[in-house]
């Protein structure tokens, strides 16, 4: 289902939560995003690309404490806490309607109808053995490694994110990431910090509304498969221009020139995409920038971080290389990021989180990040004066014209 309409008839094993058949297809066009492909001139429902959407929206089994929280549950694949709660998420306006049934979208989503918080609370440790839980919770499709669950607080649905040993930093870098947008006027999702249990966790609302749903940028790679003379840049932008979206190279400028300024180390296809409004299936545009927390040498020892070797995400592997795909530097004023040093040691240093992290880690933090900016402003400079969008080596000379 997508909202109301009846997508597809297909069969689900309950257990191991995998799509065993597409017995029919009754609206194609509000088929997920890249499980439709050409075969012979002729187009066909992809199955195993559809189950790789479904598959998606469940907990990955590498999330942190999902063992325990399975045993907590009494299951033994995360695949089953999708049919439970009937595939719902806060990402997106699908979901699986079981034959026979009566339930309606207006009944069943989480955008205007409170959830079970069991789950997250199994999620969180917090959680105990019980004889029935109510899985019907947005939880059960969350992605991510790190600890997370959803909450409804003063009526928004926000979701509450853990950070890692050993510095549990993630979460402050949400915070400082959304300072350092807020002063070059990139749009973004603002993060805040709740604590609970002397530890530190980023929350943040849902941006995605009831009107609105996200597709991931690995999704939109899926639209086609990349041409020869593409590099995956090219190919994501001129999908984005093929379904009309023609000024989105800006909002991947925004994106590259942050995560440059906070060595954003996991910028992947998946936490980063595209808006649609989900009854016309036009497309708004770029989402707004979120999940920023893996950056500032989060797990990094200080006397390695001004000298740390950042790989990134998902362009290139450097974040230098990465800085050769901006078009237009002269869109960002990075004299408004003067003082961001002394704001950055502040959010490090204040209140309980002086437990995981102490003066000396933040200073040095804070001097590498200037430090960064600096370069920037370099680049900045030296890109205004002797205009050079040059690609690296391997990029095709129609790509630096475009």
């Amino acid at each position: 289902m997508h909202k109301n309409i009846a997508v597809a008839k297909i069969e689900i094993d309950y257990v191991l939560g995998v799509i065993t058949a597409v017995n029919d297809v009754l609206h194609r066009e509000h088929l997920p995003i890249g499980v439709r492909h050409s075969l012979r001139h002729k187009e066909i429902i992809d199955r195993a690309a559809l189950n790789h959407w479904w598959r998606d929206r469940s907990i990955p089994a590498s999330r942190m404490g999902i063992s325990e929280a399975l045993n907590t549950l009494g299951i033994y694949e995360t695949g089953e806490l999708l049919t439970k709660c009937f595939g719902l998420s806060l990402s997106d306006h699908y979901w699986i309607k079981p034959v026979k049934s009566d339930l309606t979208w207006e009944k069943v989503n989480f955008f205007d109808n409170d959830f079970s918080d069991d789950i997250g609370d199994v999620l969180f440790g917090t959680g105990k053995k019980v004889l029935s839980f109510d899985f019907v919770s947005p939880d059960n499709t969350s992605d991510g490694n790190l600890k997370k669950r959803w909450k409804i607080m003063n009526g928004k649905r926000c979701l509450i994110k853990s950070g890692s040993a050993p510095f549990r930093q993630q979460p402050f870098n949400e915070v400082i990431a959304s300072k350092i947008m807020d002063r070059l006027g990139i749009n973004h999702v603002p993060y805040g910090i709740v604590w609970n249990e002397n530890e530190p966790y980023s929350v943040c609302e849902n941006f995605v509304t009831k009107d609105t749903e996200l597709v991931s940028a690995y999704r939109i790679l899926q639209i086609r498969p990349k041409e020869n003379h593409e590099n995956e840049y090219m190919h994501y932008v001129n999908i984005c221009k093929e379904i009309g979206l023609k000024d989105i190279v800006s909002s991947i400028d925004a994106m590259i020139v942050v995560d440059h300024i906070i060595a954003n180390e996991d910028r992947h296809f998946n936490n980063f995409g595209l808006l649609r409004n989900v009854d016309t299936l036009e497309w708004i545009g770029a989402a707004p920038i979120f999940d920023s927390g893996t950056s500032l040498w989060y797990d990094t020892q200080e006397k390695f971080i001004p000298y740390a070797d950042i790989k990134c995400k998902p362009f290139k592997k450097t974040h230098g290389k990465q800085l050769r795909l901006v078009s237009d530097f002269s869109v960002f004023d990075f004299s408004k990021l003067d003082g961001i040093e002394d704001e950055i040691i502040e959010i490090f240093i204040s209140g309980n989180y002086s437990n995981f992290i102490d003066e000396n880690r933040a200073k040095i933090i804070a001097e590498t990040v200037q430090q960064r900016i600096y370069n920037l402003q370099k680049i900045a400079l030296r890109h205004s004066e002797n205009f050079d969008n040059s690609f690296s080596e391997g990029d095709l000379e129609e790509n630096i014209s475009e």
